[in-house]
């Protein structure tokens, strides 16, 4: 059997075991979907009369669904940060990592393995909320080619967060730990374009909303799914997306090696 063949069959393996996890943990799942979704129905049907009336004239809780949504998938993608750092801080404390260390199994495969497992996890979730969208309101214009850009950029964005996370909770020095350091994500899509255009901020606020990673990304699947123009959005996106990535990967690589057997 080749090197590619033990990898991808070893990886397969370890994503099997995470999925079961998954399954075995549902609350955790549940959780990454519903507070997205209490997040959209709160600021569509609480706030967004109000929010939406301030977007333009005449405008309201309709226009403010199809702006908000860009920025609720964001939080979507970001709230499954946590669960990631917290399953990888999990296997780290308990042992079972130094486990698998001693196998004879292609080591990559157990960082492998979690990424498939929480990426997989993150598109269902988007999917769902999509379908929440769709009913309170959110009325895409986009063609189906438009739809397939969106998605690989949401799939980009959680594979790096997936990796970012993986390395949180590979430095983590606890469970606890672990689950704590990925809460700023949740902060940027509000200190961001999601939920209001950063023109309407302070100064020294709308100068950080509109240079953190995440505002490109929502103006970008805005733009795509409502027709609203990307700009240098989407090169800006796709730049954070490939920067965010390798770091994380560099960095839970790093971790992971230099952790003794």
């Amino acid at each position: 059997m080749t090197t590619m063949a033990y990898a991808i069959r070893d990886t397969r393996t370890m994503l099997r075991r995470n999925l079961r996890r998954m399954r075995r943990y549902p609350s955790m799942t549940l959780t990454l979907i519903g507070i997205p979704v209490i997040f959209l129905l709160l600021f569509v049907y609480v706030f967004g009369g109000t929010l939406g009336a301030g977007l333009s004239a005449g405008g309201g809780r309709a226009q403010y669904a199809d702006y908000v949504t860009p920025g609720i998938l964001l939080i979507s993608i970001a709230s499954g940060a946590t669960g990631t750092a917290t399953m990888m801080a999990m296997d780290m404390t308990e042992g079972i990592v130094a486990r698998f260390k001693t196998m004879a199994i292609f080591r990559p495969s157990v960082l492998a393995g979690h990424v498939a497992g929480n990426v997989l996890q993150g598109m269902a979730s988007l999917a769902v909320l999509v379908g929440v969208a769709l009913l309170v309101g959110f009325r895409p214009t986009a063609t189906p080619l438009e739809w397939l850009a969106a998605a690989g950029l949401l799939l980009a964005v959680i594979l790096a967060i997936t990796w970012l996370s993986v390395a949180c909770g590979l430095a983590a020095k606890s469970v606890e730990t672990a689950s704590n350091w990925p809460m700023p994500l949740l902060l940027l899509p509000f200190l961001g374009s999601g939920f209001v255009p950063t023109g309407s901020m302070p100064a020294a606020i709308g100068w950080f909303a509109r240079y953190q990673p995440f505002t490109p990304i929502m103006e970008t699947v805005r733009g795509l799914l409502l027709g609203t123009g990307i700009g240098p959005n989407g090169w800006l996106a796709a730049a954070w997306c490939a920067v965010l990535t390798v770091t994380g990967y560099a960095w839970a690589r790093n971790l992971y090696n230099r952790d003794p057997s």
